[in-house]
């Protein structure tokens, strides 16, 4: 006899949010600059772009130094002029599992990117791969710079070089997913 699971009183089968049907992580040093900046704008683009519900998105550090840490008031500030909130977000170190539960891995530099690849387990089903990869005005640029011990300048090229990649980020994946996913 087949057994269908029991739904609580409140759950009803059309209010039911189906899963992502991808997911993607973004990967700095610390998680409290370039990464979280990169979290923020793609889900404002694949949003924008009718993909917000099938592709999950998240970031975190290689380093645990500031984890549970808010993104730096600066990268917020900057971020925030552009329209995209980053408060909410909370800085976490990258786990073994982030290999399995994510589909694509995006270092922000070259650094990350060799560790990322050190550091994926033989197993993974994740693709590791430079967010740059993506860019398409700004392409050439090898790396996000890291802003945090420079001027308001470093954190305005953060996002024109990753508002510039997630542009193309959101047309691969809607792509990938079959969907027309324009971005301006």
């Amino acid at each position: 006899m087949l057994r269908l699971p029991r739904l609580w009183p409140s759950a009803r089968a059309e209010d039911a949010t189906p899963a992502p049907a991808l997911s993607v992580l973004m990967v700095c040093t610390g998680n409290i600059c370039r990464s979280p900046t990169a979290e923020g704008v793609l889900r404002a683009k694949l949003t924008a772009a009718g993909l917000g519900e099938r592709v999950q998105v998240g970031s975190a550090g290689i380093t645990g130094y500031h984890t549970g840490e808010a993104p730096d008031p600066r990268a917020q500030r900057h971020a925030a002029k552009r329209g995209y909130d980053l408060s909410a977000l909370r800085a976490r170190r990258i786990a073994p599992e982030d290999y399995e539960h994510f589909d694509l891995i995006l270092a922000l530099d070259g650094e990350h990117l060799a560790h990322l690849q050190a550091h994926a387990p033989a197993a993974s089903r994740a693709r590791v791969q430079p967010l740059l990869r993506y860019a398409r005005r700004l392409a050439g640029a090898a790396d996000v710079p890291d802003p945090y011990y420079g001027s308001a300048d470093g954190f305005e090229r953060v996002l024109d070089l990753v508002e510039d990649a997630c542009d193309g980020l959101v047309e691969s994946l809607a792509a990938e997913l079959g969907s027309t996913g324009a971005v301006d």
